[in-house]
């Protein structure tokens, strides 16, 4: 009984520091938010290159009433296609470069010389060979989404220590065996990191996409209030940007830390 009363306590405990945590969250933007707008109110910076907070909450209450909602679908569409090939593709390549040497020796000089290509270099060649239809934004968000993945497992798989190679030989397991039950789980943390790096860089590709050749999208919303020279709009793309962010990086932490139940790894100190 007294190990269950345990046990509760820890979890109570547990939820009350998740809550503090995600309030100190939260210090941060209303702090910003409330300096903006007694500064723009003071007249230190006009309004008209800086719309107070009030204003950007107006804005996008009446964006929220009608078209904004439409953007973020379309936008949200193509990351989740973009990022599911793009990782598919990191995890697989990633594995077999990881597991060979002498397709690191063929492959990765050439991922590392693309690697270096920025985004944006990409569209007015995806644009040339598929232009403006939905498959030239999917693939370079899948592009974005490929090299982190790709670079995290590689290095993970890289990392597996060598004596648990060497404790599963001695148990004479099969190559198949060694790697999905050592490699893959000893290289689960690195996979996760590049997943949630891969999937920072799509929604950074999609705005890239969508700025150049788009009708709908968050990134179309941008182009519009720079033509219309609305900041206010500009302000309400951008932070929905870091929202849609940060709730799908959010979902991915969850999901590792659902998958990665086994770890018992230092969380940092108070």
């Amino acid at each position: 009984m007294s190990d269950i009363m345990r046990e509760t306590k820890l979890k109570s405990a547990r939820r009350l520091a998740f809550k503090r945590y995600n309030l100190r969250g939260w210090a941060l933007p209303v702090l910003a938010a409330l300096a903006v707008e007694i500064i723009v109110r003071a007249g230190i910076i006009p309004a008209w290159v800086m719309p107070p907070p009030e204003e950007l909450f107006y804005s996008f209450a009446e964006l929220a009433q009608g078209e904004l909602w439409q953007h973020m679908l379309a936008s949200s569409l193509r990351v989740l296609a973009g990022f599911t090939i793009g990782a598919s593709l990191g995890v697989l390549v990633g594995s077999l470069v990881g597991l060979s040497r002498s397709l690191e020796g063929w492959l990765d000089p050439t991922f590392q010389a693309l690697r270096a290509v920025p985004s944006l270099a990409w569209v007015p060649l995806l644009l040339i060979w598929m232009g403006i239809d939905e498959s030239a934004k999917i693939t370079l968000i899948a592009i974005g989404a490929f090299f982190p993945v790709y670079l995290n497992l590689v290095a993970g798989i890289r990392n597996v220590d060598r004596k648990l190679i060497e404790l599963g030989t001695l148990y004479r397991l099969s190559g198949a065996q060694l790697i999905r039950r050592i490699v893959l789980p000893a290289a689960s943390p690195y996979l996760f990191t590049g997943l949630r790096s891969g999937l920072s860089m799509s929604w950074l590709c999609v705005v890239a996409a969508e700025l150049l050749a788009a009708t709908q999208g968050v990134g179309y919303l941008l182009t519009d209030g720079r033509e219309n020279s609305r900041p206010d709009l500009v302000l309400v793309a951008i932070i929905t940007l870091a929202m849609m962010g940060k709730i799908s990086d959010s979902l991915l932490k969850k999901l590792e830390n659902r998958v990665m139940t086994w770890r018992d790894n230092y969380e940092g100190g108070r």
